[in-house]
């Protein structure tokens, strides 16, 4: 419950339900959601496509807020990987209406392009709908 109390999950149930997984370490070693932390444990959280590496400097028992939570441990981890820029496929401005038909080919054709046989079939043929 300490990485509940200080906020490395969001519920105290999820945090049970990562050290069942085996997604929490203390020490190197498995912990069940009960363990007991002391201060210079080496605790690590995977999940979220990251994995956290914290050192406890000060044991809590009830949840607190960030700015007092932030100072409970170091926070050793990696930097998070960057994010992939994703452009907004199809994306028209509120109230624009229903798009006209040049405008409606035009986003089937961006969402086509995502597809292993381009706009068309295998063989160059139409599509049929």
């Amino acid at each position: 419950s300490w990485i509940w109390a200080v906020r490395l999950v969001k519920t105290r149930s999820v945090g049970a339900t990562a050290c069942r997984g085996g997604h929490v370490r203390v020490n190197g070693e498995r912990v069940k959601p009960a363990h007991s932390v002391r201060v210079g444990d080496e605790v690590r959280l995977r999940g979220e496509g990251r994995e956290r590496i914290v050192v406890v400097t000060r044991l809590i028992r009830k949840r607190v807020g960030a700015p007092v939570a932030v100072q409970c441990y170091v926070d050793n981890s990696p930097p998070p990987p960057p994010r992939e820029a994703v452009a907004p496929a199809g994306v028209r401005d509120r109230g624009a209406g229903r798009p006209t038909k040049r405008d409606r080919r035009e986003l089937e054709r961006l969402r086509d392009m995502g597809t292993l046989d381009g706009p068309s079939g295998p063989q160059g043929r139409p599509r049929s709908h």
